[in-house]
């Protein structure tokens, strides 16, 4: 074996304006289990918020951190991490999906985004990499509707409406569901893995 040869898969996990909670270690457990490396960096450089403190996390997000400067440092890990790696994956969620949306621009070979509602203000980009975009079909702050008409435009973007609240991937959350939780976890696995066939 060539120790210099680049490892097969990476993921990187983006986090919802909570930061690196219990349910980023859960889907980051998941990806190992399937056979991945993972990286969950800590966008917010603290301790997570919890779920009771939602309006601190969201203002301390769009306040002190910002899209820009995530985006900014996830491509700065993509770029630290591309020669290791034949594939990078990202998977974010909620903003960390709008993140994933946005990077899908950059040298990575897939993006997973559930619930990214901020993708709206985003909808100029133009994928260079496969994406896979799930979003509750009741979302408070935005008609999905319109959103997925607007995305299904878009080549290497494959869109799945889930009948579900904002929030239902986490096990952690009044939100979560269960079954949908589980086929959605069986659709990403898949998707990552026909990229790595090729």
């Amino acid at each position: 074996m060539n120790l210099d040869s680049p490892l097969r898969s990476l993921v990187i996990i983006l986090h919802e304006i909570y930061g690196v909670n219990d349910h980023i270690q859960c889907i980051s457990e998941v990806m190992i289990n399937e056979g991945f490396d993972v990286l969950t960096p800590n966008l917010l450089n603290r301790d997570s918020f919890s779920y009771h403190e939602e309006d601190a996390a969201y203002h301390y997000f769009m306040n002190e951190v910002g899209f820009n400067k995530s985006i900014d440092e996830v491509n700065r890990i993509v770029q630290e991490n591309r020669e290791k790696y034949e594939q990078i994956f990202i998977i974010g969620f909620s903003i960390g999906a709008t993140m994933a949306w946005i990077s899908s621009e950059y040298e990575v070979d897939g993006v997973i985004g559930y619930y990214g509602s901020r993708i709206r203000n985003h909808v100029e980009i133009e994928p260079r990499c496969p994406n896979l975009l799930f979003f509750a079909r009741n979302e408070k702050s935005f008609d999905v509707s319109d959103l997925e008409m607007k995305l299904k435009t878009k080549k290497n973007t494959v869109i799945e409406i889930i009948e579900a609240e904002h929030g239902f991937m986490n096990p952690f959350h009044t939100t979560h569901k269960p079954k949908e939780y589980r086929d959605c976890i069986e659709v990403s696995i898949d998707f990552l893995k026909r990229i790595e066939k090729g």
